[in-house]
């Protein structure tokens, strides 16, 4: 069997009294998207904070790519090849498309260099940004400043800039979120197809787009994974339906 390109062991972290992860374990394998849901407040950004390196658990382990990345900073993560898109957009609005994404392309050389207009003339920046926003369907919006952008349109720019980063495995934050049904159809198509080139940690309340795309769920609720199978599985669970996922949800 392939090793994990994740592996989450007995992961704790808390705050005060609360406890926002309990001892998760869980794991990602190549090839495939694996979905974690909940409520909210459930803990599952406060998780991703911890594999991305943002946050630090209080107890645990985090393996990434046959490494024990558990002390490693956000930067020495993503250089490995953890590539994250957020729930809150991170992008620079003053800026156009393009140059956000040569500025992802820039930081995965590991330093920045020179001034701005000149890291714009740079011939390889432009092409890993050109490529990737036509990966993204935003070619023809590469000159747009990035604040007149539609809801999805940041989102779709945000996997562009965390495509120059050349990701090894994505963890990705909600990345439906405000999108219309045609957006998430796109971007649904999308993810599908990026996951044999990285696979992918999806959190998403998007409940169609989770049983579209992901290869396995895991459930969690009050900072506990209390279940992890195939989209039929975790539709036919008692515990996720009492927990969780109305009748609605599932027909």
């Amino acid at each position: 069997m392939t090793d994990p390109a994740l592996r989450v062991e007995n992961l704790s972290k808390s705050f005060g009294a609360l406890k926002a992860s309990n001892d998760i374990s869980l794991d990602l394998r190549p090839g495939e998207i694996h979905a974690l849901i909940g409520p909210n407040g459930a803990g599952k950004s406060t998780l991703i904070k911890q594999i991305s390196g943002s946050l630090k658990p209080d107890t645990g382990r985090i393996e990434a790519l046959g490494r024990d990345i558990t002390a490693l900073d956000t930067v020495a993560r993503a250089r490995l090849g953890l590539g994250r898109t957020f729930q809150i957009s991170s992008l620079a609005m003053e800026f156009s498309v393009l140059q956000n994404v040569v500025l992802g392309a820039l930081g995965a050389r590991g330093k920045a260099y020179g001034l701005f207009r000149n890291v714009m003339k740079d011939k390889a920046l432009l092409t890993t940004a050109q490529e990737a926003l036509k990966r993204v369907g935003l070619q023809e919006a590469a000159q747009q400043r990035t604040s007149d952008l539609s809801h999805g349109q940041r989102r779709q720019l945000e996997v562009a800039v965390a495509l120059t980063l050349k990701p090894r495995l994505f963890l990705m934050d909600e990345p439906m979120a405000g999108l219309g049904a045609s957006g998430s159809k796109d971007l649904t198509a999308f993810l599908d197809s990026l996951r044999q080139e990285a696979p992918i940690l999806l959190v998403e309340h998007d409940m169609d787009a989770v049983f579209a795309l992901a290869d396995r769920i895991s459930v969690l609720v009050y900072g506990e994974v209390i279940a992890t199978g195939s989209a039929d599985e975790i539709r036919n669970n008692p515990e996720v339906r009492r927990a969780y996922l109305g009748e609605e949800d599932l027909a």
